[in-house]
This record gives C-alpha cells, structure tokens and sequence, in this order.
C-alpha cells in the first residue's frame, strides 16, 4: 500500500522581504516559520527547506541503517544521524552530509562501514537525491 504524505506552505510577500508557515498537514505534528533570509544567511527561530530535506534524510537513513543492520544479525542499540545539507543562493542544494555515530554490538569496522554506504545508496531520500552528492562519516560509539 502506497502512503502519500502532504505538507503546505502558505507564503505572503515577495522573496526577499515575504515570509511564511510550512505545515505538516498529514501528521499536523509542526507548523514551522518559513522565510528567504532563513534559507539564504540562516535566521534563528525559522527553518528553510534544506533542514526539512536534511529531517528527512536523517529519519530515513536512520530507518534504512537500522534495517539492514538488523538483516545483518547485529541490531543496532541506537543510531544518531544527522544530515546537513547545503544550500548555495544562486546555485541550489550543493549536497547531503550524513554523520553517523552507532553503537552496534558485534560488528566489525569493515562490516559496519559496507552497511552504512549500503544505507546511503539505497535509502529513499538518498534515492531521491541523486542529483547532488551526498557523503557519509559514520563511525562506532
């Protein structure tokens, strides 16, 4: 079954002075102030489309780390992802960096390194990101 997710924005005012509210309508768990210079020069107290892509990418590569970590035979105890991803005014979305830390039970280094690039090259996000690079540091807690 396919799950469709919807969020809103609802924008007032031209780019450089205008301001808005990015709501996540399916889940109506956040609302989030939204504006140009919080995309452009980073404003305190307001996100920007590329924190929401980089939520996105670390929830879902934490999903897909987990996965496979489990089909490995070594669950992991946790994962902290985080995803930063950057944004160049003029150019667009630059890239996704992934940085990992994982306590994981039973694990090589070697094997722990293969499944965190296997997660980045097969999470859904990563998938839909395929037009900018995306590069992983991951390492065991």
């Amino acid at each position: 079954m396919a799950v469709t997710s919807e969020a809103t924005t609802l924008w007032f005012g031209d780019l450089e002075s205008g301001k808005g509210t990015t709501s996540l309508d399916t889940s109506d768990a956040a609302e989030f102030p939204v504006t140009w210079a919080a995309r452009s020069q980073g404003v305190a107290g307001k996100t920007n489309p590329e924190e929401l892509i980089g939520a996105a990418h670390s929830a879902c590569y934490s999903m897909a780390f987990s996965g496979i970590l489990a089909k490995n035979g070594t669950p992991p105890e946790s994962l902290q992802v985080t995803a930063a991803v950057t944004f160049q005014p003029g150019e667009g979305i630059t890239g996704s960096h992934l940085l990992v830390s994982a306590k994981v039970a039973g694990i090589s280094e070697e094997d722990f390194e293969r499944l965190a690039e296997d997660a980045k090259q097969n999470c859904p996000v990563s998938q839909a990101l395929t037009g900018v690079p995306i590069t992983l540091e991951a390492s065991l807690a």
